[in-house]
């Protein structure tokens, strides 16, 4: 994955600026085109500093959660696959 030079936790805050000012004066001000502005805007929408960190945590921990429920049905699979076999 590329690695942004802001964190999403900045580019929230600069979103929640370029909500009060224009978004050209903000973007230049930053060194980032009007493009990603818009862009992220779509990303993260009303979502403030404290959510995206929320939204991380929760993003990671469903991960964590698919990678284990795969595991299990794996784990199913191969049990029903030796139940077969003995029979």
């Amino acid at each position: 994955m590329k690695k942004t030079r802001f964190t999403e936790e900045q580019m929230v805050t600069i979103l929640r600026e370029a909500d009060q000012k224009p978004v050209a004066e903000v973007a230049k001000r930053h060194g980032i085109s009007d493009q990603t502005i818009y862009a992220r805007r779509q990303r993260y929408g009303t979502l403030e500093a404290a959510d995206v960190k929320r939204l991380r945590q929760l993003e990671q921990e469903n991960g964590r959660l698919k990678k284990m429920v795969a595991d299990r049905d794996l784990e199913i699979d191969v049990l029903k696959e030796i139940t077969r076999k003995k029979w």
